[in-house]
């Protein structure tokens, strides 16, 4: 039987460069594990994905508590979403809406692949991963393609990345260079195969996305890494599928 962590070992913070914050939940497989990004701005904070969910993220993290914070939506996928019903600002791409609003296990992929084989060790007690579910978290703004996410002194661009899911996006700050890519891209075997994935959309993503002018990318899984890096990770999904 697996061991149980408390609370206060669930989450770890890592300080990066650009006022960016990577928050994880280092029991979770690393396949599994959401990278959940928090950036500092002037005016607000901004929270991109919030992780399972499994122990409060505002009770653990002081750091997403300190100013106002909007929690973005990469997609509604379970271990994106989970801590979000602890933010009272929550962005989400109007084709996901409904699952933001509305979670089921299904909907969200908890089924299949929330069982204990997730975890190197389980959350605290009472938590059962059989009954796992994320809470409900209605949108308090929808984001189109071309949208802004304003901190006050930093602007992140919103690009819409169907293919993994209908609502993806990607968040751009072209002063730095810095992308948040959410599940589209990542460095890491990319999942292109959900029940609501789109081939055809997600080839349009990755096109669109080999040639912005990244500095750093941060995924939604596994490390982060830079341009050359990005460019090859893209360039060699296209090969395989233009060869295809």
């Amino acid at each position: 039987m697996k061991t149980r962590v408390t609370p206060q070992e669930w989450y770890r913070t890592e300080r990066l460069a650009d006022d960016v914050t990577l928050i994880s939940e280092p029991w979770i497989k690393a396949f599994y594990r959401c990278n959940i990004w928090h950036v500092r701005g002037r005016d607000r904070d901004m929270l991109v994905d919030s992780g399972m969910g499994v122990v409060s993220l505002r009770e653990q993290v002081p750091l997403v508590t300190e100013r106002p914070c909007l929690a973005v939506t990469s997609h509604t996928h379970f271990d994106h979403i989970g801590a979000h019903h602890e933010f009272g600002d929550r962005l989400v791409h109007r084709a996901e809406a409904d699952l933001l609003a509305a979670p089921t296990r299904a909907a969200t992929l908890a089924d299949p692949y929330v069982t204990d084989d997730i975890f190197t060790a389980l959350p605290p007690a009472p938590y059962t991963s059989t009954e796992y579910a994320v809470r409900a978290a209605p949108a308090t703004r929808l984001l189109e393609d071309g949208d802004t996410v304003d901190l006050g002194d930093r602007r992140f661009l919103v690009i819409h990345t169907p293919g993994h899911s209908p609502g993806g996006i990607a968040l751009f700050e072209q002063q730095t260079g810095i992308l948040f890519s959410g599940d589209i891209v990542y460095d890491g075997p990319l999942i292109e195969d959900t029940y609501h994935s789109d081939a055809a959309d997600y080839y349009r993503s990755m096109v669109r996305l080999l040639d912005l002018p990244v500095h750093v990318v941060h995924g939604g899984h596994f490390p982060s890494y830079g341009r050359d890096r990005h460019r090859a990770i893209i360039r060699a999904w296209l090969d395989a599928r233009e060869a295809g």
